[in-house]
């Protein structure tokens, strides 16, 4: 059935309003060229838009020709200001731009633990109407917040948590008593960056792909043939309840901590790169960002040395690995192994520990724990606990922390390879289950993590993948790192700005 007059129009605006959004002011000849319309069509929908205050005249083409130069239009920025929040456990974020998505204002606050639920709230709300101010906004047209958690695919609604401050689902209906005026909804952070990392990030070439972000703690997002799937629950991409190999227990319905949450978090990243003998520069807290930045950036220092030509007559240096395990030498001149000498310089590994690192240890005596459970279970006629036998699982020891047990040496600064290997090898087991269900072809390693460990890390999950799974698979490391999720939400608040302000079914725009 053919499309009503009207709704020819409607379509043919909208289209041309996503075009100078995308491209920028344009003259009505290029808006032919893009749209495909014809010269009438476009004439008439340019004094539609413009007679409904969304378009304007902005300057001319320097065209050198007869007659005069052709008007360009653009999109009437101040017809609508946006927020954009990026709500996490320890603080928000906020940011201000207006209908094209030129910031206007940021600002920020930390919001600690011991905050109550009541001040958390003021103090966000409060962020949000001193950027506006500083944005010159007098209203803001749409709100859209960013926020760990699930949210309800009826209602829309952030849902309760108990592992979430309670201020986070008050924070929404305290906006919008505030700002009565704004459209303000919310969706889950993850999602949000996937639709940043799609729109202006590392999968702008891909309409199918799984962000799985790495940061404060784990998530991934999903996109299918260019649609966000959000689940029958909301909760698509909840990849830190996966029961993976490697950790003590299993995850239950209220705590994540037995999943891969407990290999990926940021807690357990800081874990692993001690126990690996990686620090941050000194002066610093450990932190994922610190302690990656500073392994990336020795093995790629240790990489360059390597590569580096040896002038004629010089003797040629020895391999990177080789001169680190002899400085780590013992006191009898035997080169410590590379494994060996991180596990002194890390602190004691907590009983159970992670199949990756216990499988560093499988050539020590088992803890006094292990053994007793394993003796009772023997005499029960039962198999060992499951701790116990994924300890055991040598196959999933880090690729470094193994060829230092064989006497190889590790490409790169000894502890910096062996911390990156050793992540890699955690991260792949989470990539490869989320690849075997979805065949996404491309997994864009996101969040603080992801970028601070950028293609070092990238490429060490993806050599991993390829021999763990039939399936080509892209890998590819985030160019927008923690900030995509504030991204993603001017980027909804945007569409859905625009969504409103030009319904489908006219051209009044809506105040």
């Amino acid at each position: 059935m053919p499309a009503s007059p009207s709704t020819a129009r409607a379509i043919n605006d909208r289209l041309a309003l996503r075009l100078l959004q995308q491209e920028g002011p344009l003259t009505a000849g290029r808006l032919k060229q893009l749209t495909g319309l014809s010269r009438p069509t476009v004439a008439d929908l340019v004094d539609r838009l413009t007679a409904a205050g969304l378009i304007a005249v902005v300057g001319e083409a320097g065209e050198q020709r007869r007659g005069p130069n052709a008007k360009v239009y653009g999109i009437v920025a101040d017809r609508a200001h946006l927020a954009a929040l990026d709500v996490r456990t320890e603080g928000v974020a906020v940011a201000v731009a207006d209908l094209v998505g030129r910031v206007l204002a940021e600002a920020s606050v930390p919001i600690g633990g011991e905050t109550g639920t009541g001040p958390a709230v003021e103090q966000a709300v409060a962020l949000v109407e001193r950027a506006a101010k500083e944005a010159g906004a007098d209203r803001l047209h749409t709100v859209g917040i960013g926020a760990p958690g699930l949210i309800d695919p009826a209602t829309g609604e952030l849902r309760d948590s108990s592992g979430l401050p309670e201020w986070h689902r008050r924070l929404v209906a305290a906006l919008q008593e505030r700002l009565p005026e704004a459209r303000v909804s919310v969706e889950n952070e993850t999602n949000l960056a996937a639709v940043a990392e799609q729109r202006d990030g590392a999968a702008r070439d891909r309409d199918t792909f799984v962000l799985l972000w790495l940061g404060h703690g784990t998530g991934a997002a999903v996109v299918l043939d260019g649609a966000l799937r959000r689940g029958a629950s909301g909760g698509t991409g909840e990849i830190g309840f996966l029961p993976v190999p490697g950790t003590a227990a299993l995850p239950t319905a209220t705590d994540c901590e037995g999943g891969f949450h407990s290999l990926a978090s940021a807690a357990a990243v800081v874990e692993l790169a001690a126990r690996c003998g990686v620090r941050p520069v000194a002066g610093q807290e450990p932190s994922t960002v610190g302690v990656l930045r500073a392994a990336t950036a020795l093995v790629a220092e240790a990489t360059a040395r390597v590569a580096a030509p040896v002038p004629t007559g010089d003797v040629a240096p020895a391999p990177v690995g080789e001169v680190t395990a002899g400085e780590a030498a013992a006191p009898g001149g035997t080169p410590a192994p590379v494994g060996e000498m991180a596990a002194r310089e890390a602190a004691p590994a907590p009983t159970p520990g992670p199949v990756v690192e216990a499988a560093a240890r499988d050539a020590a005596p088992a803890p006094a724990a292990e053994a007793a459970a394993g003796k009772a279970a023997a005499s029960e006629g039962m198999p060992a606990p499951v701790e116990v036998a994924a300890a055991r699982q040598a196959t999933l020891a880090p690729a470094g922390e193994a060829a230092a047990r064989e006497g190889a040496s590790v490409p790169g600064d000894a502890p910096a390879a062996a911390f990156l290997d050793a992540l890699a090898d955690r991260l792949a087991v989470g990539v490869a289950s989320v690849v075997a269900i979805l065949d996404p072809g491309c997994v864009v390693l996101g969040g603080e993590v992801g970028r601070a460990g950028g293609a070092e890390l990238a490429a060490r999950v993806r050599e991993r993948l390829a021999r763990m799974t039939p399936l080509p698979t892209e890998v590819r490391a985030t160019t927008l790192g923690g900030g995509a999720v504030l991204r993603g939400a001017l980027l909804t608040a945007r569409d859905r700005a625009q969504d409103e302000l030009f319904p489908r079914g006219g051209t009044t725009p809506r105040r």
